[in-house]
């Protein structure tokens, strides 16, 4: 049996991802374009970009809000999802990053579908007030906002919207009643309520593989 270590978790990862996900030019073009730029190497794995993918389409969306676009990968996916008729907002706060996330984006011929807003999340979303719903809202931007953007997700969606909040699992530290890092105090805030808030209907799933161990809790709302 193979040990259960850091690198058999990567290259359990990159064997499934070369099984169900394959190779992608415009996909591993923006990646490309994200590295030269030196952003952060945080953006979803190839396996969690199909999964949202599959998400958005098994839930029949075509309005989709993504809180934390970073170099454009995750939106790709998202904005093939929803078809020629669908839209994706994306919030991206830094205007460096959203040149670099719209040149992708444009560059994988999904350009026409993909709004990118940028600002800080909590200071667009309420710009968003008065649009139609959103029948999906994809979080993964600062941690310590999560509580925010949650909010925001309910208040912009309908019954029925599914959110995906990402970096749940914060390599176990989750459990841990004292810690003081504000990204996994954001986190436990996040997974609470959506536990108790009346307005969501939620799980959460552990991950283990290129991103280290981390997780996702998927939601859907259910009043509001």
């Amino acid at each position: 049996m193979a040990e259960s270590t850091a690198d058999n978790w990567r290259r359990a990862d990159e064997y499934l991802a070369d099984t169900l996900v394959g190779h992608d030019p415009a996909l591993e073009a923006a990646l490309a374009a994200q590295r030269a730029a030196g952003l952060p190497d945080i953006e979803v794995a190839p396996v969690s970009g199909k999964f949202l993918n599959l998400v958005a389409r098994i839930s029949g969306a075509r309005r989709v809000l993504e809180i934390g676009t970073l170099g454009g990968y995750s939106t790709i996916w998202l904005a093939r999802a929803v078809g020629e008729d669908g839209t994706v907002t994306t919030i991206e706060a830094e205007p460096a990053n959203a040149a670099i996330a719209r040149a992708s984006i444009d560059a994988a011929g999904v350009g026409e579908r993909v709004a990118i807003r940028i600002g800080r999340g909590a200071d667009v979303l309420p710009t968003l007030e008065g649009s139609d719903p959103f029948d999906l809202v994809f979080i993964d931007a600062d941690k310590e906002s999560n509580t925010i953007y949650l909010d925001w997700a309910a208040r912009l969606g309908r019954p029925g919207t599914v959110i995906v909040l990402d970096n749940i699992g914060r390599e176990g530290e989750i459990v841990r009643d004292d810690t003081t890092d504000p990204r996994v105090i954001g986190t436990r805030d996040a997974l609470r309520m959506l536990g108790e808030d009346p307005r969501f209907d939620a799980t959460a799933l552990q991950t283990v593989g290129i991103k280290g161990w981390d997780g996702v809790a998927v939601a859907v709302v259910v009043g509001m």
